[in-house]
């Protein structure tokens, strides 16, 4: 079970340069301070020792500055084991940055259950990497119960937000995922990302709300490597057995996918022995099986509302018609139905029948992070 509680104290702190929840002392604050001035003026080995004492001490933020040292190899030898250890004990204390690095880091070592608190925080505060990653176990139903709606909604923000690997995981889900899953989706979508916001904007207020400058340094370093679409459809394929995202619900007859390289990853901390690998499923010769009937699925009943989403205006009507053809297989516009109106020269391509202003946006975005390019009117 996962303990929330733990991980509540994200929120305290927030995501670049500030305190943690409870203060310091004041000699501990100046320490840190006093290493990111000097690490700012790139005198490495003066900001590494007036943060060791602290570190020491627990000061999430000089743990945090240490962690990136040791990734760096600045002022210290370069260690990613000790990185990813200040890391997540910066995290343990609040340091809201730390834990977006430590679970991502915990996650690329394949120590995912360990990581899941942090990514479905760092999720939650809208980041890109975390959402999809949790995405994609909400696909796979791995620690986190199969839900294809919320999978779908969360890999759309992370693809919104320019995430490459969520572009190749929709394909792969667009095979999988039914129609009526992706549609409630696109509203799903527009919840979570007013969540997000609304945290984001929180965690703002609380930081500036009596707290010190900031005493974290703040040079960038490289994310960690996540696992690209293909990967994470393997491993779920290799994991769930019969019941793999591929033929969950219905039966598919897919290739079995090629051998993915193994990405080189840092060696774990000494207190931390690596993980043994999961063995490989034996592989059992399948008697082939007539293929059950398939039920034709009930025709959908068209959408009506006074809302509509416009898609152009063209010279030629025959160019709205050729641009229809390319999207209205879309789930955002399922059910919604093609509408040619004429204005003056011009001819507007509309797909009719959205209940609220709310859903024609929330179909407008998603269609924008497709390159389709729309706006919300009304009739």
């Amino acid at each position: 079970m996962i303990d929330v509680r733990k991980f509540l104290a994200l929120l305290c702190s927030g995501t670049l340069a500030t305190a943690s929840c409870l203060l310091p002392a004041t000699s501990a604050w100046a320490d840190v301070k006093a290493g990111v001035d000097a690490w700012s003026a790139g005198n490495y080995d003066a900001a590494v020792k007036e943060w060791q004492a602290p570190a020491d001490r627990g000061d999430a933020d000089a743990q945090f500055n240490l962690a990136q040292a040791y990734k760096f190899g600045r002022g210290v030898p370069l260690d990613l084991a000790k990185a990813e250890d200040l890391y997540c004990k910066a995290a343990a204390r609040g340091h809201v940055q730390a834990a977006d690095t430590c679970g991502l880091l915990l996650f690329q070592r394949g120590e995912r259950e360990k990581a899941m608190p942090y990514i479905q925080a760092s999720s939650a505060r809208g980041d890109p990497r975390a959402q999809y990653i949790l995405g994609v176990a909400y696909f796979n139903g791995d620690l986190v119960a199969k839900d294809w709606v919320r999978a779908y909604a969360l890999v759309s923000l992370a693809r919104q937000s320019g995430l490459p690997q969520a572009a190749n995981a929709l394909a792969q889900m667009d095979q999988h995922i039914p129609l009526a899953d992706r549609q409630k989706s696109v509203i799903l979508s527009t919840q979570i990302a007013a969540e997000t916001d609304a945290a984001r904007a929180r965690l703002a207020a609380s930081t500036e709300l009596g707290s010190p400058p900031p005493r974290t340094a703040a040079a960038p370093y490289p994310a960690p490597e996540i696992a690209s679409a293909e990967n994470a459809v393997a491993s779920a394929i290799r994991t769930a057995g019969s019941d793999s995202p591929a033929t969950a619900g219905a039966d598919y007859t897919l290739s079995p996918p090629p051998p993915m390289a193994s990405r080189p990853t840092p060696p774990p901390p000494s207190s931390r022995p690596s993980p043994a690998p999961a063995p490989a499923p034996p592989k059992v010769a399948a008697k082939p099986k007539p293929a059950p009937p398939v039920a034709k699925p009930a025709a959908a009943k068209p959408a009506s509302g006074p809302w509509r989403v416009q898609l152009g205006a063209f010279g030629v009507a025959g160019n709205a018609d050729a641009l229809w053809s390319k999207v209205r297989g879309r789930p955002e516009l399922a059910g919604h139905g093609k509408l040619l109106v004429p204005a003056g020269k011009l001819t507007k391509l509309q797909a009719g029948g959205f209940a609220s202003k709310a859903d024609a946006d929330a179909a407008c975005s998603r269609l924008s992070a497709s390159g389709v390019t729309c706006l919300a009117v009304r009739d």
